[in-house]
């Protein structure tokens, strides 16, 4: 008799112990959850940025009132245009750029950008490997839009992964925002191209 409840009573306090021990490291663990996130970091801006698939490096960022690039705007917009150097880095011509900027603290009318090449105005360009061109997000705002003097650009950058979990291809995965650059913003009265 003794035997059976001596067990019961270690039982009960083993039990105890670690329901204890598991309250204290989830509270622990809500409390580091809880604690602000990092901001993440900010990019140098006089040297290319490895974002994945992608090298890039910001050139400028201003404000259209007129056509620029081929992209129309209606009347009464602007565009807010960032130019930045691009590579593709991969083995095959790509066009998967669309997420790689994105401008931080503005409203939007569109979040996806339309972007051409700055030597010929040509929209969406497959980029081929290893090849850097010039390339022009431009953003239509409406004509009211208030644009900071200075601006940041969140980077999003992806992970190469040789084979993923659902086909096993390689390919590019995961997005993530990779650190944020802030340019200044000049206000352009003429036309991009």
């Amino acid at each position: 008799m003794f035997r059976t409840a001596r067990s019961k009573v270690q039982t009960w306090i083993t039990a105890g112990a670690g329901t204890i021990a598991a309250l204290f490291v989830a509270g622990l663990m809500g409390a580091f959850g809880a604690l602000p996130a990092h901001a993440p970091p900010q990019l140098p801006l006089d040297a290319a940025i490895d974002a994945g698939r992608w090298r890039v490096q910001p050139v400028r960022a201003y404000v259209s009132h007129a056509r620029v690039y081929g992209v129309l705007l209606k009347p009464g917009q602007k565009a807010l245009v960032l130019e930045a150097d691009m590579t593709n880095r991969t083995a095959q011509s790509d066009k998967a750029y669309f997420d790689v900027f994105k401008p931080d603290g503005i409203a939007l009318p569109d979040p996806m950008p339309m972007i051409a090449l700055t030597r010929d105005a040509t929209l969406t360009p497959e980029l081929h490997p290893g090849m850097t061109e010039r390339m022009a997000y431009v953003w239509p705002l409406a004509g009211d839009a208030t644009v900071p003097a200075s601006l940041s650009f969140g980077v999003t950058a992806e992970i190469f992964k040789p084979r993923d979990n659902l086909f096993g291809m390689p390919g590019w995965f995961n997005p993530y925002r990779l650190g944020t650059i802030t340019l200044p913003v000049a206000d352009v009265q003429g036309t991009g191209s």
